[in-house]
């Protein structure tokens, strides 16, 4: 690639990461063959993407968050494994437990058990890296990590079944709901304390 087309991808991943975290910032100051290294080494647009030197501990929990969804988006292609939890297979709940793992955030081994461990949010508030429990009959039995909205409809990621690859997808069902491990919104805590 000439030289003046990797000024410009690196002067645009500049620009877009201006608005990025402050741990983020850090890949801006790349020299420009390392920038487009780092925008290029994900198979996905990374949506968010840590300095190679970022220490998760120094995230905040939004941040965190973010990552984790980084994280299993770069499973895609993986195979199923029924109670596998990486790093090369993975079942539905080894998969979500694994990659909020990296993201230094603790999550229960089984779907039900990462259902009772997060806040419920309802469907129109899922923000990336949210997941999805799918239920029957009261009982969890599948968890997905939430990517998007797409032309009205959810898209995640997950690990099927038996058999199949991790992919992005859309649910089968509408008998799922969202939960999250981001924090509440300041507003949402102070709107529960008087007003002077």
């Amino acid at each position: 690639m000439p030289a003046s087309k990797r000024m410009r991808g690196s002067a645009a991943l500049c620009l877009m990461l201006s608005t990025a975290t402050a741990t983020t910032m850090s890949v801006a100051t790349t020299t420009p063959a390392e920038a487009v290294t780092v925008a290029t080494a994900s198979d996905t647009k990374p949506d968010f993407q840590p300095a190679a030197s970022t220490n998760v501990r120094q995230m905040s929990r939004t941040e965190r968050v973010l990552y984790a969804q980084q994280v299993a988006k770069r499973q895609i292609g993986d195979w199923y494994r029924y109670g596998s939890a990486g790093p090369d297979t993975f079942d539905c709940s080894g998969l979500t437990m694994y990659s909020y793992a990296k993201a230094g955030i603790r999550l229960p081994r089984t779907s039900d058990g990462q259902a009772a461990a997060t806040r419920r949010v309802s469907k129109r508030n899922l923000r990336r890296g949210d997941l999805m429990f799918f239920h029957s009959g009261g009982n969890v039995y599948h968890v997905a990590m939430f990517l998007k909205w797409q032309d009205g409809h959810v898209v995640m990621v997950h690990a099927g079944r038996t058999g199949e690859q991790i992919r992005r997808d859309v649910p089968w069902t509408t008998s799922w709901f969202g939960g999250t491990l981001r924090p509440r919104k300041p507003e949402q805590q102070l709107e529960a304390q008087p007003v002077r």
